[in-house]
């Protein structure tokens, strides 16, 4: 088990080293972001994450001995100046109270970049509800909404479809199978006074029916789907999980990249973008930028300008090579 001991010393060292960073994200409206990220700090298999008043201790493989969590708050607290209520999911255990039973609040909510969103660290599913290394995404899509049309496939809880709309544009898109997640969106678009539209429905036939090709895949003439015409997007988001299957096809982000990309690409208005992710970490960047831009040849829109927007630096990356890689590509 991993003890306070264990963790004192690199998460004390994680603060320091985040204390410039803390500062300025506090002075745009951010409390949410990994406070020590063990992959690189030390401590591999954890990460300890401040969302808004939740500090949530997540771990993969060894569990936390029995006092860790409430000595971690208070070494958080001494150094933060800042009461958080502590909360440990030890992943991929589905019995959470087994391991700690927090009195949490009742609907935290966490901010980013000014916005407010639902921070519950115990729903239906594991995962948290806003991914903190998708911020830097989040930032761009802001910054560059303005006037445009925005697609996010894959889109979870719609914290890029949120973003986009507080960014000023001019239509949002969401889509995803998972109708809890888009509640949550909807509901986070609504605490932050904005409009976005939410279909809940697998990406696959979806996006290949806006970018006008045909909807295969076993049993896909059986399933039913909405019918959608096909139309360009001004930003086209691109976030799928490393693999997933449907009636319509596997999603399989390592083997078949190019199976989601081409429609992207070819569901992007001239001068759009596509705003493309890849999750796994021992897929080099560069070949998968070479991937893409092969794939984006052969479908006849090849690719203009290509930038690499890299996770923030509350996830260092000693060697440069995140895990999340995420490419803005113009499609001209």
């Amino acid at each position: 088990m991993l003890t306070h001991q264990d963790i004192q010393a690199p998460l004390r060292e994680a603060l320091a080293r985040r204390a410039p960073l803390l500062e300025a994200l506090a002075a745009e409206g951010t409390d949410c972001l990994r406070l020590l990220h063990g992959a690189t700090e030390g401590v591999p298999k954890l990460a300890i994450d401040r969302y808004g008043p939740i500090l949530l201790v997540q771990t993969w493989r060894e569990p936390l001995a029995p006092e860790a969590i409430e000595r971690l708050g208070e070494q958080v607290r001494e150094a933060l100046g800042v009461d958080l209520v502590p909360c440990w999911n030890h992943r991929p255990a589905d019995d959470w109270e087994r391991h700690h039973a927090p009195a949490l609040p009742a609907d935290p909510e966490g901010r980013e970049l000014g916005l407010r969103y639902d921070v519950r660290p115990r729903h239906r599913g594991h995962d948290p509800l806003l991914f903190l290394d998708f911020r830097a995404t989040r930032r761009w899509v802001k910054a560059h909404a303005a006037g445009r049309s925005v697609l996010n496939l894959f889109a979870y809880t719609c914290g890029v479809g949120v973003a986009a709309a507080a960014g000023g544009a001019r239509e949002v898109r969401n889509v995803d199978f998972a109708a809890s997640a888009l509640e949550v969106g909807r509901a986070n678009a609504a605490r932050n006074g904005v409009s976005m539209e939410t279909l809940r429905e697998d990406v696959i036939p979806v996006l290949r029916q806006l970018a006008g090709l045909p909807v295969k895949g076993r049993g896909a003439r059986r399933k039913r789907f909405t019918k959608i015409d096909p139309r360009p997007f001004d930003l086209v988001v691109l976030d799928p999980p490393r693999w997933a299957k449907s009636a319509f096809g596997a999603v399989d982000v390592v083997r078949d990249y190019p199976s989601l990309f081409k429609p992207a690409v070819l569901a992007t208005a001239p001068g759009g973008q596509v705003l493309a992710t890849n999750h796994v970490p021992h897929v080099a960047l560069e070949d998968w930028l070479d991937v893409l831009r092969r794939c984006a040849m052969k479908a006849g829109r090849p690719l203009g300008e290509v930038e690499v927007l890299p996770p923030e630096a509350d996830f260092p990356s000693p060697d440069g090579r995140p895990p999340l890689k995420v490419a803005l590509c113009e499609v001209p």
